[in-house]
């Protein structure tokens, strides 16, 4: 496939489950902000959207370490759950948020040259 690597794609896949997931957790910011929150649609969406992660999980554990993919999978969701709430959301982050996403960023990148 393209001549990538089993593991280059398990990465990405983590990357992408990292994207899902942080959709789901949009759904439930959503349904976090209506009245009733229990019975919000955007709660029910959220949860089978986070369980469909559950199928990506099976193939990127085939190829990676549990904690390298573990790792890219929380270093990549902080930094796209922090463009979330910045641009969606209009959080603001402090100066050591913004350091926190800096270094996350350098994880990032060291995590996924060692896994692939």
């Amino acid at each position: 496939m393209l001549g990538l690597s089993p593991k280059f794609l398990a990465v990405a896949a983590v990357i992408g489950l990292s994207i899902v997931g942080v959709l789901a957790e949009w759904l439930l910011k959503l349904a976090s902000q209506e009245d009733n929150s229990w019975r919000s649609p955007f709660l029910v969406v959220g949860v089978v959207v986070f369980a469909a992660t559950c199928l990506g999980w099976v193939y990127v554990l085939k190829h990676l370490k549990l904690a390298s993919s573990g790792s890219i999978y929380c270093v990549s969701t902080v930094l796209l759950l922090a463009v979330l709430g910045t641009v969606v959301f209009g959080e603001k982050l402090s100066a050591t948020e913004l350091a926190g996403v800096g270094f996350a960023v350098i994880s990032l990148i060291l995590l996924g040259r060692h896994a692939a």
